[in-house]
Protein backbone atom coordinates (compact mmCIF):
# COMPACT_ATOMS: atom_id res chain seq x y z
CA UNK A 1 0.00 0.00 0.00
CA UNK A 2 3.14 2.18 0.60
CA UNK A 3 4.15 2.60 -3.15
CA UNK A 4 0.26 3.62 -3.82
CA UNK A 5 0.11 6.42 -1.39
CA UNK A 6 3.43 7.35 -2.92
CA UNK A 7 2.41 7.30 -6.83
CA UNK A 8 -1.15 8.85 -5.62
CA UNK A 9 1.44 11.88 -3.71
CA UNK A 10 3.76 12.15 -7.01
CA UNK A 11 0.34 12.66 -9.22
CA UNK A 12 -0.75 15.17 -7.30
CA UNK A 13 2.62 17.47 -6.50
CA UNK A 14 2.79 16.92 -10.79
CA UNK A 15 -0.59 18.47 -10.99
CA UNK A 16 -0.04 21.35 -8.73
CA UNK A 17 3.44 21.94 -10.55
CA UNK A 18 2.31 21.75 -14.00
CA UNK A 19 -0.12 24.12 -12.67
CA UNK A 20 2.07 26.07 -11.16
CA UNK A 21 4.32 26.12 -14.35
CA UNK A 22 1.68 27.88 -16.42
CA UNK A 23 1.33 30.48 -13.87
CA UNK A 24 5.35 31.12 -14.30
CA UNK A 25 4.62 30.58 -18.25
CA UNK A 26 2.98 33.84 -17.37
CA UNK A 27 5.20 35.92 -15.14
CA UNK A 28 7.26 38.57 -16.93
CA UNK A 29 10.22 37.84 -15.12
CA UNK A 30 10.70 34.44 -16.67
CA UNK A 31 13.63 34.05 -19.53
CA UNK A 32 12.33 33.56 -22.83
CA UNK A 33 13.80 29.61 -23.19
CA UNK A 34 12.09 28.34 -19.67
CA UNK A 35 8.88 29.82 -21.22
CA UNK A 36 9.52 28.07 -24.31
CA UNK A 37 10.08 24.73 -23.09
CA UNK A 38 6.98 25.02 -20.58
CA UNK A 39 4.87 25.70 -23.38
CA UNK A 40 6.36 22.31 -25.00
CA UNK A 41 6.08 20.71 -22.85
CA UNK A 42 2.48 21.56 -21.86
CA UNK A 43 1.91 20.97 -26.02
CA UNK A 44 2.96 17.88 -25.90
CA UNK A 45 1.25 17.01 -22.32
CA UNK A 46 -2.56 17.64 -24.02
CA UNK A 47 -1.49 16.76 -27.78
CA UNK A 48 -3.31 13.86 -28.59
CA UNK A 49 -0.21 13.34 -30.81
CA UNK A 50 2.39 10.62 -28.93
CA UNK A 51 6.15 9.84 -29.89
CA UNK A 52 4.45 6.36 -29.03
CA UNK A 53 0.64 6.05 -29.75
CA UNK A 54 -1.25 5.04 -26.50
CA UNK A 55 -3.10 2.40 -28.14
CA UNK A 56 0.50 0.53 -28.13
CA UNK A 57 0.36 -2.17 -24.45
CA UNK A 58 2.95 -0.90 -21.71
CA UNK A 59 4.93 1.36 -24.43
CA UNK A 60 1.81 3.78 -25.31
CA UNK A 61 1.45 4.83 -21.42
CA UNK A 62 4.96 4.84 -20.90
CA UNK A 63 6.15 7.72 -22.74
CA UNK A 64 3.42 9.63 -20.73
CA UNK A 65 4.74 8.32 -17.59
CA UNK A 66 8.08 9.37 -18.30
CA UNK A 67 8.19 12.18 -20.78
CA UNK A 68 6.31 14.47 -19.03
CA UNK A 69 7.28 14.50 -15.73
CA UNK A 70 11.15 14.95 -17.03
CA UNK A 71 9.58 17.75 -19.09
CA UNK A 72 8.21 19.54 -16.27
CA UNK A 73 11.21 19.07 -13.71
CA UNK A 74 13.29 20.67 -16.37
CA UNK A 75 10.75 23.61 -16.80
CA UNK A 76 10.82 23.92 -13.06
CA UNK A 77 14.96 23.52 -13.10
CA UNK A 78 15.00 26.58 -15.73
CA UNK A 79 12.73 28.71 -14.16
CA UNK A 80 13.83 31.05 -11.83
CA UNK A 81 13.68 29.80 -8.07
CA UNK A 82 12.05 33.00 -6.49
CA UNK A 83 9.69 32.89 -9.52
CA UNK A 84 8.87 29.03 -9.13
CA UNK A 85 8.07 29.39 -5.42
CA UNK A 86 5.72 31.95 -5.85
CA UNK A 87 3.73 30.45 -8.10
CA UNK A 88 3.72 27.03 -6.57
CA UNK A 89 1.96 28.95 -3.23
CA UNK A 90 -0.10 30.60 -5.48
CA UNK A 91 -1.03 27.25 -7.61
CA UNK A 92 -1.81 25.32 -3.86
CA UNK A 93 -4.19 28.56 -3.01
CA UNK A 94 -6.08 28.47 -6.29
CA UNK A 95 -5.80 24.89 -6.16
CA UNK A 96 -7.74 24.77 -2.55
CA UNK A 97 -10.24 27.48 -4.00
CA UNK A 98 -10.93 25.07 -6.89
CA UNK A 99 -11.75 22.20 -4.78
CA UNK A 100 -13.72 24.13 -2.42
CA UNK A 101 -16.08 25.74 -5.62
CA UNK A 102 -15.98 22.06 -6.51
CA UNK A 103 -18.21 20.86 -3.91
CA UNK A 104 -20.63 23.85 -4.84
CA UNK A 105 -20.78 22.64 -8.45
CA UNK A 106 -21.31 19.07 -7.42
CA UNK A 107 -23.91 20.20 -5.21
CA UNK A 108 -25.71 22.52 -8.50
CA UNK A 109 -25.76 19.76 -10.40
CA UNK A 110 -26.90 17.35 -7.76
CA UNK A 111 -30.20 19.32 -7.69
CA UNK A 112 -30.40 19.79 -11.00
CA UNK A 113 -30.76 16.41 -11.31
CA UNK A 114 -33.40 15.74 -8.84
CA UNK A 115 -35.17 18.67 -10.43
CA UNK A 116 -35.06 16.73 -13.43
CA UNK A 117 -35.77 13.30 -11.98
CA UNK A 118 -39.03 15.10 -10.11
CA UNK A 119 -39.84 16.53 -13.42
CA UNK A 120 -39.59 13.32 -15.38
CA UNK A 121 -41.43 11.67 -12.91
CA UNK A 122 -44.32 13.83 -13.21
CA UNK A 123 -44.42 13.50 -16.70
CA UNK A 124 -44.55 9.71 -16.71
CA UNK A 125 -46.67 8.86 -13.86
CA UNK A 126 -49.54 11.28 -15.77
CA UNK A 127 -48.86 8.88 -18.88
CA UNK A 128 -49.33 5.67 -17.11
CA UNK A 129 -52.49 7.00 -15.32
CA UNK A 130 -53.98 8.23 -18.44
Amino acid sequence: MGWVESIKRRASALRSDTYALYLAYRDPRVPWYARAWTALVAAYAFSPIDLVPDFIPVLGYLDDIVLIPLGVGLAIKLIPAEVMAECRERAAGDMARSKRSMVGAVFIVGVWILVAGAIAWAIFSKRRLA
